[in-house]
């Protein structure tokens, strides 16, 4: 008990209030008081000071204790109401605790008045922090409200016995309701989502209830635009103590970016595993590919061959071809190709393909190109490009079957951030976009998400490898630009591709003319490097055929081995970029510090970044892709010379 207890008595006669404080003084309760007898006096009392209890007389002729305590009602403070009276019948005792009093106590019972005051003073302040700790809770729930709404969550809460469910705004929101809208029921619930899934989801009702734990799961929402997004749930059910399940709530968010940024990172994955496959067989095809075309040109050359020992030459020579083409596709989707930049104007690229993409389309399909004049110079492989174009253009036609127009455009694009809402992945800055669009069937969503997946084709079997889309994805990323597609249903289909543009870059210059056959005959002297052994016989027989001195070595250890017994200079070095024990790439650094007057020639039919970064062909260096041919061959020595 406070001290001094701060008290306010409602009594009409003095004596009976001194007879009370007596009463406290003799128990040793200090006691502050003020007496009131009228209403209007209570409640100004109430207002200018607090108390800690109210005692009043229970029968007084101007105002009695239920009246008091109705006063003390209005002003809403919560402070013990303790009647005192001469007599208290059971029907008094019924009146006054229904009226709102905390204890009575005759005024022959004045002892029991103590007890009384504590009693009603702890239940007065465990009441006002029951309070406290609702109006927390209170404040506690509207904050946790604000926060999820404004981080996009809904809640949601569900009666299971009245199977009545109610949504916040924020998750009406999520699948595409106004708010207010949602039907509050279960089975509204499973009736707001995907088709597809609302069995299964359906499914996990039960198992909801028995699970101890939270319960997650994922669906879709098909909004009204026809596009689909992501819903996580989390949430607990609560049991009776019968384990009957009797109320559930939980949480809805939206987590379609995640859904497109994990498929985007299984697909990086998926490109990656296949890329390192390619890779692999790559190495190892290519040189079988070489050995396969060098064999068969070195035996086209041979003088008065049967006409039908001719024609099967060149069916090998066209089946090497579709292979190592096959193999450039696999390397070209992982991005693992090998690129050699120049600076160019694509519009000059596009006009220099026009024939070749004539020659691809069908005559019911008319071909129109709108390139920009004043274009910007991008760098890039020309001849990937080419590919690029190619591969859009022969899809294209396939999508236009009874004819229509195939319109290939160039412009100078400058992205900035209004550019970028609209362009998901695309930094700012300045670029040269390459459009080729049809007005063909177009697509669906579904085979859009699609359409770049290595493998996946809409064609008939046999009609396709799948490859296409994936190579000009992957060729398209490697040269640092963007792919973006736009199709409808019956409407056609548009890619958009986006190029970085070289800030003051000048026109490339013109390519040197291609020696003749005959000027590539020579007398210096070479150093094959090569581990597989077909192929090194192979190029050793190349390289003597056009007049050259050939040395051998089938590792870079032992080619550093021919170097330090030699004396006489070795002019050129042709190696193959991987081998066991050393790389290329490693023997090319020692005879850079160790033989600089020594050419270095590097060849492979994959290469592992040892002479380039990220698929590009670091500035001076010399590569012969693989698999080549024996006139290739001797024309790449000869420009190493020259």
């Amino acid at each position: 008990m406070r001290k001094p207890l701060r008290l306010l008595l409602v009594e009409d006669s003095e004596d009976d209030a001194q007879l009370l404080l007596r009463q406290l003084d003799r128990q040793g309760i200090e006691v502050e008081s003020v007496r009131v007898d009228t209403a209007d006096a209570m409640e100004d009392a109430l207002r200018q000071r607090g108390w800690d209890v109210v005692i009043s007389d229970y029968s007084m002729p101007a105002f009695g204790a239920i009246a008091a305590r109705d006063v003390l009602r209005r002003t809403g403070i919560d402070i013990p109401f303790i009647l005192v009276s001469e007599t208290i019948d059971e029907e008094m005792a019924v009146s006054a605790l229904k009226a709102g009093a905390d204890d009575f106590v005759t005024k022959a019972q004045l002892s029991r008045l103590i007890p009384a005051i504590e009693r009603g003073m702890r239940d007065a302040d465990e009441r006002r922090k029951l309070r406290a700790t609702e109006q927390a809770l209170v404040e506690t729930r509207e904050r946790m409200r604000f926060a999820l709404e404004a981080a996009g969550v809904g809640t949601w809460e569900w009666d299971v016995v009245a199977d009545k469910v109610v949504w916040s705004d924020v998750l009406e929101g999520l699948h595409s309701m106004s708010p207010g809208s949602f039907g509050g029921t279960f089975d509204a619930f499973i009736a707001s989502i995907h088709p597809d899934d609302r069995q299964r989801i359906a499914g996990t009702r039960e198992r909801f209830f028995r699970s101890p734990t939270d319960s997650r799961l994922q669906y879709r929402v098909l909004c009204p635009d026809g596009s689909i997004h992501w819903i996580a749930s989390i949430g607990r059910a609560f049991l009776d103590s019968t384990g009957k399940p009797v109320r559930a709530a939980g949480i809805g968010i939206d987590v379609t970016e995640q859904k497109k940024l994990e498929a985007q990172f299984q697909q990086a994955q998926k490109m990656e595993s296949i890329g390192n496959l390619a890779g692999g067989i790559a190495h190892d095809f290519n040189n079988l590919l070489t050995v396969i075309a060098g064999c068969g040109q070195l035996l086209e050359e041979r003088p008065a061959l049967d006409p039908e020992v001719v024609r099967d030459l060149q069916e090998i020579r066209q089946a090497v071809d579709r292979g190592a083409g096959l193999t450039r596709q696999l390397l070209a989707f992982s991005r693992k190709q090998l690129l050699t930049p120049q600076v160019v104007n694509l519009s000059d690229v596009v006009a220099n393909l026009g024939t070749m993409l004539r020659r691809l389309i069908e005559e019911n399909v008319n071909l129109e190109f709108r390139l920009s004049s004043d274009l910007e110079r991008v760098s890039v492989d020309p001849g990937q490009i080419e590919q690029v174009l190619m591969n859009l253009a022969v899809n294209a036609r396939d999508a236009m079957l009874e004819g229509g127009t195939l319109a290939i455009e160039t412009t100078n694009v400058t992205v900035d951030e209004s550019y970028m809402a609209t362009h998901i992945g695309i930094r700012p800055g300045s670029y040269v976009m390459l459009s080729v669009g049809d007005t063909g069937m177009g697509m669906p969503p579904h085979v859009q998400a699609r359409v770049f997946e290595p493998f996946f084709t809409t064609k008939s079997e046999g009609q396709g490898t799948g490859l296409g889309l994936a190579t000009v994805y992957g060729i398209v990323n490697q040269s640092g630009g963007y792919i973006f597609l736009y199709s409808e249903p019956g409407m056609g289909t548009t890619f958009k591709l986006y190029f970085p543009a070289v800030s003051g870059a000048s026109a490339v210059e013109p390519v040197k003319p291609k020696a003749a056959p005959d000027e590539l005959t020579g007398a210096e002297t070479i150093l094959v490097v090569e581990d597989d052994a077909r192929l090194r016989v192979l190029e050793e027989r190349i390289l003597k055929r056009y007049g050259y001195q050939v040395l051998v070595a089938s590792s870079a250890a032992d080619a550093i081995r021919v170097f330090t017994e030699r004396h006489d200079p070795i002019d050129v070095v042709l190696t193959d970029v991987i081998m066991p024990g050393g790389s290329g790439r490693t023997l090319g650094d020692w005879v850079a510090e160790h033989r600089p007057d020594t050419h270095v020639v590097y060849m492979s039919g994959y290469t592992d970044n040892a002479i380039a970064s990220h698929g590009v062909l670091e500035a001076g260096t010399r590569f012969l892709q693989k698999p080549f041919s024996p006139e290739a061959l001797a024309r790449t020595i000869r420009e190493a010379l020259s």
